[in-house]
């Protein structure tokens, strides 16, 4: 976008632009708010960019119980999608609600990984977690890595940017299938595809967030849901769910998010 493009969207001149820029002249509340919306800034750099310029905050930022028509909202979805996964997840891919559905899918993740707060992209790729039965690894750690690719490109935040250098040293698992190629780009979407004792189940993801947010914690919430990719994931999940799932098997930290 250049300077003229950016002033034109805002209702403003590139004179008065280079100025701003420059320090000869100073922004108002409103030329900030104007200009953070047209680059498309998430709220959390909003009020960085109003403290920077003197002015207070424009958004709060909240905990998750302090906005409880939101809360309750996303705990009717989570709980509506069982018997199939979903969860809620701030802007570092920590879990902070789940429906805690199909424990078995988590059969054999380390301790560690499903201690509070449990990272839901460590927690998919890991070695010690579910990564090794994931058959279609590659893919989904390509998806996965683009979508860390485009947080970092929106805002560069260390954490991750420190979370996707992670993900890529993952080695691939033996059991991987190796990337479909052309074959896969003709897939409506990729699914995630995981091994387990009752059968492999296959799912495909959803991505909700709230369309109209005024505070900094609900603009950062992700909810995720996965829905079955096939009948073959159907008759897995049926089974699952009248299994009595062992009682070491539930990741603790989920289970208490949604206690």
């Amino acid at each position: 976008m250049t300077q003229a493009d950016l002033a034109h969207a805002a209702e403003s001149s590139t004179r008065h632009l280079s100025c701003l820029e420059t320090g000869r002249s100073q922004p108002s509340r409103e030329m900030i708010l104007r200009l953070a919306e047209h680059l498309d800034l998430p709220l959390r750099d909003q009020n960085k960019l109003l403290l920077a310029a003197g002015f207070a905050p424009a958004f709060e930022e909240r905990a998750l119980t302090e906005l409880e028509p939101a809360k309750s909202a996303i705990d009717r979805v989570l709980m509506a999608h069982r018997p199939y996964p979903a969860f809620a997840v701030d802007r570092h891919w920590n879990v902070i609600l789940s429906n805690a559905a199909l424990p078995q899918l988590y059969e054999g993740c380390s301790a560690e990984l499903l201690r509070t707060p449990v990272n839901a992209m460590r927690l998919l790729l890991h070695p010690s977690g579910m990564g090794p039965r994931i058959l279609n690894f590659v893919e989904w750690r390509a998806h996965s890595l683009s979508v860390l690719r485009q947080q970092i490109d929106t805002r560069a935040d260390p954490v991750i940017q420190r979370l996707h250098v992670e993900i890529a040293a993952y080695p691939v698992p033996p059991n991987s299938e190796p990337s479909g190629g052309l074959e896969a780009s003709q897939r409506l979407a990729t699914p995630l595809r995981i091994a387990t004792r009752l059968g492999t189940v296959s799912f495909l993801n959803t991505v909700t967030v709230f369309g109209t947010p005024n505070d900094v914690t609900l603009a950062e919430l992700a909810l995720e849901m996965l829905f079955p990719a096939d009948a073959r994931t159907i008759e897995v999940t049926k089974s699952m769910v009248q299994e009595q799932p062992p009682p070491n098997i539930t990741p603790s930290g989920i289970r208490e998010l949604v206690a």
